[in-house]
């Protein structure tokens, strides 16, 4: 197997790059040995640099009891919805949670939304997964207004609040409380153009998946700079929020078989989430450039052949979307990141205890900064 892990000075570690000179450090929150003891873990990685972690929310269980929980335990970090479906909530109710949140942890928290997909809108929380790009644009109106303390009148395509029709007994209300912040921010998931176009325009963040910095502006610049040039320049400069699996050290063999760990999810995702013709994950790997493997990735796993699935994600999607190897392997390809406009690096850490995977962390931080 070849890993590729050459390194050198080259372009990438040699230019400064046009975007922030410090790249944020964030996680994703993983609780495979209990909630209450990741979370009393998490100021370990406060205190080795994490800036910022994020709590997913599927149809498992909610995001917000667990934010609480952990900005009640965190002093520096900020905390951040990892994401918030834009269909399980009104927008009034996802403004004033975000508002409860952000008053709660003293001013850190980033609400982060997306479209999530119709097996979990549809099939979980029985609504229709319709106009994810309108609804998104009207949900950070409605958010912005809340937070601003605005009386609550709104006419968009989808969404008009105070409800026309009904009882007829609806008033337009404004927040009671005053929020720790008139302006929280905002992070988008978005991976399609014209979503990207609207994250790069609206949010403060933009958060897309399986972030090849190789093929990003080939994929996604456009989209980005059409959202830009209508961006409000009080929102200020777009941070981009990447992922990648982190390990780093001298074994070859050890690492090889880390990187491996990430063909499961890369299969499932181009593979099984969804059907053939609307899977947003598959039509992102094509526009990578690996339209056959995504075809064939797709038929055998909807085919129930997995394993072989996975043994077809292409290996350079594996390499290019992960940061194992060499410690001057991962500084080059952090260098690449942070030169394809990534300002917020999520990482997860592989080490088998708490103790290594802090080690990671601090390792990251000192090459990134």
């Amino acid at each position: 197997m070849n890993l590729n892990f050459a390194t050198g000075p080259g372009p990438l570690l040699t230019r400064r790059s046009r975007y922030a000179d410090r790249m944020r450090v964030g996680m994703f929150l993983s609780y495979a040995g209990g909630f209450a003891e990741t979370v009393e873990e998490l100021a370990d990685f406060e205190r080795a640099g994490i800036d910022i972690v994020f709590v997913p929310e599927a149809y498992s269980f909610d995001a917000v009891s667990q934010l609480g929980f952990i900005a009640a335990r965190t002093q520096r970090m900020q905390i951040a919805s990892g994401i918030l479906p834009l269909y399980s909530r009104t927008p009034a109710l996802l403004a004033m949670t975000a508002a409860g949140l952000d008053y709660v942890s003293g001013g850190r928290f980033t609400l982060g939304l997306g479209a999530s997909g119709p097996q979990v809108i549809e099939g979980w929380h029985g609504v229709p997964y319709d106009a994810p790009i309108g609804r998104a644009r009207e949900i950070i109106e409605i958010c912005r207004m809340v937070w601003r303390r605005d009386r609550l009148v709104y006419q968009g395509k989808y969404y008009q609040l105070p409800l026309p029709g009904g009882t007829g007994l609806g008033k337009p209300l404004k927040l009671i409380n005053h929020p720790v912040r008139e302006r929280i921010p905002v992070a988008l998931a978005a991976i399609g153009p014209k979503n990207v176009a609207v994250a790069a325009e609206l949010a403060e963040s933009w958060m897309p998946i399986f972030y090849v910095p190789d093929k990003a502006a080939d994929v996604w610049g456009d989209a980005v700079a059409e959202g830009r040039a209508k961006r409000d320049p009080a929102l200020g400069p777009l941070d981009v929020v990447a992922h990648a699996p982190l390990a780093i050290g001298d074994d070859v063999d050890h690492l090889a078989g880390l990187r491996e760990t990430s063909r499961p999810q890369l299969a499932l995702y181009i593979g099984g989430m969804g059907a053939r013709g609307r899977n947003f994950y598959n039509d992102l790997a094509c526009r990578f450039g690996y339209e056959a493997e995504a075809k064939a990735i797709q038929d055998a796993y909807l085919d129930g052949r997995k394993a072989e699935a996975e043994a077809l994600v292409p290996a350079e999607l594996v390499e290019r979307t992960s940061l194992i190897g060499p410690a001057g392997y991962v500084a080059e390809r952090l260098a690449a990141f942070r030169e394809a406009g990534v300002t917020t690096l999520n990482v997860t850490p592989l080490a088998p205890t708490h103790e290594a995977r802090v080690r990671l962390i601090e390792q990251v931080r000192a090459l990134s900064s």
